[in-house]
């Protein structure tokens, strides 16, 4: 059997989340500290035990402040990870790292986000907007991420054939799953196609529904050994095998200077993660794709090997990546329906689902895909059982 360093070694152990809302009352330092404490109680284990800690380069919360609100012990590893949606894996897979090496034994991995202050705008903070790789896209009107891979998008539609069809597959299976899941944004409001395709352009070809949620909240997990993990209340999430990647000639979103700008980080990171998992695609039970933009799901389909180029569209008819099709995706409702914190509600939903306790249960899920962001350098995790 292949396996690789990490392989079952770690396993996630306790999952938190604070409700999610918009222009919620609570600083991001109040959330993240809300969401780590519940980690902690949902696994039981104090926090003075906790020694490690990871988090996004972007989180807004200092180290040394989220281990003195917590009450956390003495921290002997720490890290960062970059990128944005592309770290959430990242951050797991690196604490796995630091307990198999010895430099940890309990990690804490957190995202906070007020995404919906008016300083995390696009058009905020214009100068650090337009600089570094920027300065060739955003003053020649792609101002915003949605911009970006609307490009993309295009592209896509004209080279494989695929429709705005395919797009509202995804919209519609995220919306789905969020209906089932009481702590979704969108729990109570149902999406059809006809609302789909009568929805407003954000930047054409996609619409409202193609793009993520604007979300205040947070969400975290503990990490420890597998030895450890046993004897804990809830079942382990072993994470079985984990990948990073930035492709040669790669560049964020855009993705100008590469042969093939369609050919984004998820076709690095899947040869690498399959290389090091005694699973493949076929083996996979469920899969929690990062969604920021609907046709971010058809491109990882394709990239992680659930289906050939040009074939991600299709993939998605006749309710394949609905709970009960032959992939579910986004069981939680995801970024587009549950929750945007730069896809750190995917790792969280994907214990669920290794545990058997999601409200869109996929039956006998063994194991759990979980990917970060696509199109920009990303990061990847295989959970099972």
């Amino acid at each position: 059997m292949v396996s690789g360093p990490l392989t079952d070694r770690t396993a996630i152990v306790g999952i938190g989340q604070t409700k999610f809302g918009k222009g919620v009352p609570e600083s991001e330092l109040e959330l993240a500290c809300m969401a780590i404490s519940a980690a902690l109680d949902d696994c039981g284990i104090a926090p003075s035990e906790v020694d490690g800690l990871a988090s996004y380069t972007m989180e807004q919360n200092r180290e040394v402040d989220v281990a003195r609100s917590v009450g956390l012990g003495d921290i002997t590893w720490f890290s960062q990870i970059g990128f944005g949606g592309g770290a959430g894996c990242g951050v797991v897979g690196q604490a796995a790292m630091a307990i198999v090496t010895g430099q940890a034994e309990i990690v804490v991995a957190w995202r906070a986000r007020k995404r919906a202050a008016a300083t995390s705008r696009p058009w905020a903070q214009i100068e650090r907007r337009v600089g570094e790789q920027f300065q060739w896209s955003r003053p020649f009107g792609l101002l915003r991420p949605v911009d970006e891979i609307a490009m993309l998008t295009r592209r896509y539609m004209h080279e494989y054939g695929a429709t705005r069809d395919h797009l509202a597959n995804v919209a519609i299976a995220a919306r789905k799953h969020a209906n089932r899941n009481p702590a979704a944004t969108m729990y109570e409001k149902p999406l059809t196609r006809d609302d789909y395709m009568n929805a407003r352009w954000i930047s054409e070809p996609l619409c409202l529904f193609d793009n993520c949620l604007e979300t205040d909240g947070a969400l975290a997990v503990v990490i420890t050994s597998a030895a450890r993990a046993r004897d804990l209340p809830h079942p382990p999430a072993y994470v079985h095998a984990f990948a990073q990647s930035i492709p040669t000639q790669h560049q964020t979103m855009t993705n100008y200077f590469n042969d093939d700008p369609l050919r984004g980080p998820a076709w690095v990171c899947a040869d690498k993660l399959w290389a090091t998992s005694e699973l493949r695609p076929d083996d996979i039970a469920v899969a929690q794709l990062y969604d920021a933009f609907s046709p971010l799901i058809i491109l990882s389909l394709e990239g992680y090997g659930f289906c050939k180029r040009g074939e991600g569209g299709p993939f998605t008819d006749d309710g394949a990546i609905e709970l009960g099709g032959r992939l579910p995706v986004n069981t939680s409702g995801a970024g587009m329906s549950e929750a945007y914190v730069h896809g750190f509600n995917l790792i969280t939903e994907g214990v669920r689902q290794v545990r058997g306790t999601s409200t869109a249960q996929v039956e006998g899920a063994g194991n759990c895909l979980v990917t970060s962001g696509e199109g920009v350098p990303t990061s990847a995790l295989i959970l099972r059982k």
